[in-house]
Protein backbone atom coordinates (compact mmCIF):
# COMPACT_ATOMS: atom_id res chain seq x y z
CA UNK A 1 0.00 0.00 0.00
CA UNK A 2 1.22 3.55 -0.93
CA UNK A 3 1.32 6.25 1.75
CA UNK A 4 1.90 9.89 2.52
CA UNK A 5 3.10 9.20 5.60
CA UNK A 6 6.75 10.83 5.44
CA UNK A 7 5.62 13.66 3.61
CA UNK A 8 2.97 14.48 6.10
CA UNK A 9 5.51 13.81 9.16
CA UNK A 10 7.88 16.32 7.19
CA UNK A 11 5.56 18.94 6.56
CA UNK A 12 4.86 18.90 10.13
CA UNK A 13 8.94 18.48 11.15
CA UNK A 14 8.02 15.05 13.23
CA UNK A 15 10.68 12.50 13.55
CA UNK A 16 9.25 9.62 13.37
CA UNK A 17 9.70 9.50 17.38
CA UNK A 18 7.69 12.29 17.44
CA UNK A 19 5.12 10.62 15.50
CA UNK A 20 5.34 7.09 16.74
CA UNK A 21 4.56 8.55 20.37
CA UNK A 22 1.72 10.55 18.59
CA UNK A 23 0.46 7.26 17.56
CA UNK A 24 1.37 5.15 20.28
CA UNK A 25 3.42 3.30 18.04
CA UNK A 26 6.83 2.19 17.77
CA UNK A 27 9.32 3.98 16.19
CA UNK A 28 9.97 0.96 13.89
CA UNK A 29 6.19 0.32 13.47
CA UNK A 30 6.43 4.32 11.85
CA UNK A 31 9.49 3.33 9.53
CA UNK A 32 7.70 0.17 8.64
CA UNK A 33 4.25 1.35 7.11
CA UNK A 34 6.73 4.73 5.52
CA UNK A 35 8.84 2.05 3.25
CA UNK A 36 5.57 0.30 2.60
CA UNK A 37 7.00 -3.24 4.64
CA UNK A 38 3.94 -3.01 6.78
CA UNK A 39 0.27 -1.67 6.29
CA UNK A 40 -1.40 -0.81 8.94
CA UNK A 41 -4.44 -2.28 11.21
CA UNK A 42 -7.49 -0.16 10.14
CA UNK A 43 -7.21 1.35 13.88
CA UNK A 44 -3.99 2.50 13.43
CA UNK A 45 -4.95 3.75 9.98
CA UNK A 46 -7.58 5.89 11.73
CA UNK A 47 -5.36 7.34 14.30
CA UNK A 48 -3.18 8.58 11.85
CA UNK A 49 -5.66 9.98 9.58
CA UNK A 50 -6.68 11.27 12.75
CA UNK A 51 -3.46 12.78 13.80
CA UNK A 52 -3.22 14.53 10.49
CA UNK A 53 -6.43 15.72 10.52
CA UNK A 54 -6.93 13.92 6.68
CA UNK A 55 -8.93 11.14 5.61
CA UNK A 56 -7.71 7.86 5.22
CA UNK A 57 -8.08 7.69 1.37
CA UNK A 58 -5.58 10.81 1.67
CA UNK A 59 -2.65 9.48 3.02
CA UNK A 60 -3.02 5.49 2.06
CA UNK A 61 -3.46 4.06 -1.49
CA UNK A 62 -4.09 0.78 -2.80
CA UNK A 63 -0.66 -0.05 -4.80
CA UNK A 64 -0.86 -0.83 -8.45
CA UNK A 65 -2.32 -4.23 -9.16
CA UNK A 66 -3.84 -4.40 -6.17
CA UNK A 67 -7.66 -3.46 -6.55
CA UNK A 68 -10.06 -1.78 -3.88
CA UNK A 69 -10.81 -4.55 -2.33
CA UNK A 70 -7.48 -5.40 -1.13
CA UNK A 71 -6.76 -8.22 -3.29
CA UNK A 72 -4.66 -8.68 -6.97
CA UNK A 73 -7.41 -10.02 -8.58
CA UNK A 74 -5.67 -13.30 -10.02
CA UNK A 75 -7.64 -16.06 -9.59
Amino acid sequence: MKNRLRVLRAEHEWSQADLAARLKVSRQTVNAIETGKYDPSLPLAFRIAEVFNQPIEAIFEPASGQSDDGFSGAS
